[in-house]
């Protein structure tokens, strides 16, 4: 059975940290391009950052670019979201997805073309 499991979310201020994880199990992830999307309450499922097998090509959203940072650690089947300099708007249910596809395309930030999906972490950042 194949599962990701999220962790780490939780209640920070602004300007904060916070550390996702993301637990894969029940298939080899190494290959596949593992991703992190968000959902705030009444909008929809937003691309937020995606790392290919090897972890050596990263993708972010514009929103995000330079205050997240995602790894994965290959040994471990864990993927990681490293959230720095957090601001109000990063509230949101935070989901890690996976699909077994190679390389960054025009497709990478597309919710419908993952395969797999964690059930959600809660982050919520207060002003």
């Amino acid at each position: 059975q194949v599962q990701l499991v999220e962790s780490g979310g939780g209640l920070v201020q602004a300007g904060g940290s916070l550390r996702l994880s993301c637990a894969a199990s029940g298939r080899t992830f190494s290959s596949d391009t593992m991703a992190w999307f968000r959902q705030a309450p009444g909008k929809e499922r937003e691309f937020v950052a995606a790392i290919t097998g090897s972890g050596s090509i990263t993708y972010y959203a514009d929103s995000v670019k330079g205050r997240f940072t995602i790894s994965r650690d290959n040994a471990k089947n864990t993927v990681y979201l490293q959230m720095n300099s957090l601001k109000p708007e990063d509230t949101a249910v935070y989901y890690c997805a996976a699909k077994a596809a190679r390389g960054i395309t025009t497709a990478t930030s597309l919710p419908r073309t993952y395969n797999y999906w964690g059930q959600g972490t809660q982050v919520t950042v207060s002003s």
